[in-house]
């Protein structure tokens, strides 16, 4: 099996799981490396990661700045929908998944390489995440899961492997979080340590974006969001472009202790899972663009998206964003943006977000003339009402009928 490798794409942080991936990649396979390390909004330096792999050896890597890419062909997407998973999830780490699954593609296609190779865990949904993207793009590719094949199954036994093969490996720092992270610009989770016992609360150390509701301001912030075809474009009346106007967000939800979620989710794999989010930005979108759709789409319009979002929730959180069940979901979402225009205007404070206005200059559906409590001038002619009463409650009343 190892003999038919020939060149693999890794997925590379430069932390100490991708660096012995890397050269257990070498020892067991024989073959070439290409790393692959993204840029999509975690907060850290990604170029350190050129200097390991060339240490290591590798002479081709693929450093590459994705933010704009992300917010704009991914999450932006995504949250035409308001997508959330289980009630609860925005859904942060299954949405950078399948751009991360693309561009391993892609570079496969570029360098000739037969196989990619992630970092994933077999316990996990980003292995198939991962997977399931690689084989929606290019049906024949390899993937390499080193976590399912090696024996290398605790940090020790990495740190070990790492310093019998020369692997300059960073060593942790004091006081440094003894959580499993994972970070983009649409938000941070937080996994592992004490957070595997469901009653155990997180630590207000644990927080890394957000101020406690406790400690935000006292006083409320007032923003205002423009919306063009059911994606922000500008806040207070600034442009911005997609990822500028994500992190503006989190700055500002960020400040007001808004995102914060614990949330006991179903993995795909059939375990149940405790993780901490910080989604501060996602978070006003989310009720931004709900109350922008208020306004300006139908009701059954309206009720048939908010019938498919569980159901495209959970496609984005199984791996299933290269399906054609989601895409056609998505024609169908996306038409329903065209006239999803305007501005809502938005109050922060103290964890919360409230909507204390909507307008849309071309596309309201609000008639004031007919939902006034005021006289209404002959707008809507309330006996019409009786009949449409009655009509719907024929069948109650032959059910009714039926039982006396």
């Amino acid at each position: 099996m190892t003999q038919d490798i020939k060149k693999v794409v890794l997925a590379y942080s430069g932390g100490l799981d991708t660096s012995v991936i890397l050269t257990w990649l070498k020892d067991t396979y024989h073959c070439e490396i290409v790393t692959f390390t993204a840029d999509i909004g975690q907060g850290e330096e990604v170029e350190p990661a050129r200097a390991k792999a060339q240490q290591l050896g590798v002479k081709e890597i693929y450093i590459e700045d994705l933010t704009e890419e992300y917010i704009r062909d991914f999450v932006f997407p995504m949250f035409r929908a308001n997508t959330i998973y289980e009630g609860e999830y925005l859904l942060g780490t299954s949405i950078a998944r399948p751009l991360i699954a693309k561009r391993l593609i892609e570079i496969a296609n570029e360098t000739g390489a037969d196989a990619i190779s992630h970092g994933a865990t077999g316990k996990g949904n980003d292995q198939v995440r991962f997977e399931l993207g690689a084989y929606a793009l290019k049906p024949d590719v390899k993937v390499i899961a080193p976590w399912r094949e090696w024996d290398l199954t605790s940090r020790e036994k990495l740190l070990a492997y790492a310093e019998s093969n020369g692997i300059p490996i960073e060593a942790k720092r004091k006081g440094g979080s003894p959580y499993s992270m994972d970070a983009n610009l649409l938000h941070i989770s937080y996994e592992g340590g004490q957070l595997e016992d469901p009653w155990c609360e997180p630590e207000e150390s644990m927080w890394r974006w957000t101020v406690s509701p406790e400690a935000a301001p006292d006083t409320a912030e007032s923003i205002e969001i423009e919306f063009n075809q059911g994606d922000p474009i500008a806040i207070n009346g600034k442009a911005l472009s997609p990822a500028s106007l994500m992190a503006k967000l989190n700055e500002l939800g960020g400040k007001h202790g808004i995102g914060r979620d614990d949330i006991v989710e179903n993995r795909y794999v059939g375990m149940k899972s405790r993780g901490c989010y910080e989604t501060p930005g996602g978070t006003i979108l989310l009720k931004a663009h709900r109350a922008m759709e208020s306004l300006t789409l139908d009701r059954e319009v309206m009720h048939l998206k908010d019938e498919l979002m569980p159901r495209y929730a959970k496609l984005i959180y199984n791996g299933y964003w290269w399906s054609p069940e989601r895409l056609a979901m998505q024609t169908l979402i996306d038409q329903t943006q065209a006239n999803v225009n305007g501005v809502v205007r938005l109050k922060l404070y103290k964890g919360s977000v409230s909507v204390t206005g909507r307008k849309s200059e071309k596309n309201s559906l609000f008639d004031e003339t007919i939902a006034t409590f005021e006289d209404d001038a002959g707008a809507y002619n309330q006996k019409d009402a009786e009949g449409f009463i009655k009509l719907n409650a024929l069948r109650l009343r032959i059910q009714a009928k039926q039982r006396s």
